[in-house]
């Protein structure tokens, strides 16, 4: 079996996570809490344009695979493909990133605060993307 997807439903995921990281990121929000626990200085004169890119990528990659992971869940359990594809989302952030962010966080020794808010920056990201992929059903 081949998941369907909406192609049109992972882009419109793929933006959303840039929205949902530039409020998430803002120093009004949690941007300074951000920048002290990554000790990271504002305007070190960085680009943003390489990480930017990378984010775009991997974004969509992320909102492919959950289309394709939310197909095969609703294919397989039936019910409505939104919550399937807010269950779906869910499941692969539990089991994918936070896993992997709390063990390379806990090996690099990195703040529990800092772990816990990039935790749930992505679940939070995740959650919006199945959101989307749940509304565009196939």
């Amino acid at each position: 079996m081949v998941p369907e997807i909406n192609w049109i439903a992972v882009v419109v995921a793929t933006i959303s996570t840039m929205v949902v990281g530039s409020i998430w990121y803002t120093p009004k929000v949690f941007g300074n809490y951000w920048m002290r626990l990554a000790k990271v200085t504002p305007g070190e004169g960085k680009s943003a344009v390489i990480p930017i890119v990378v984010t775009l990528i991997v974004s969509f990659v992320s909102a492919w695979v959950l289309a394709g992971a939310t197909y095969l869940s609703f294919a397989f359990y039936g019910g409505s493909f939104l919550s399937n594809a807010l269950l779906t989302a869910l499941i692969l952030w539990g089991g994918f990133t936070a896993a992997r962010f709390i063990t390379h966080d806990a090996f690099e020794g990195r703040p529990i605060g800092l772990t816990i808010l990039n935790c749930v920056h992505e679940l939070v990201t995740f959650m919006v993307m199945g959101l989307i992929i749940g509304l565009f059903a196939v």
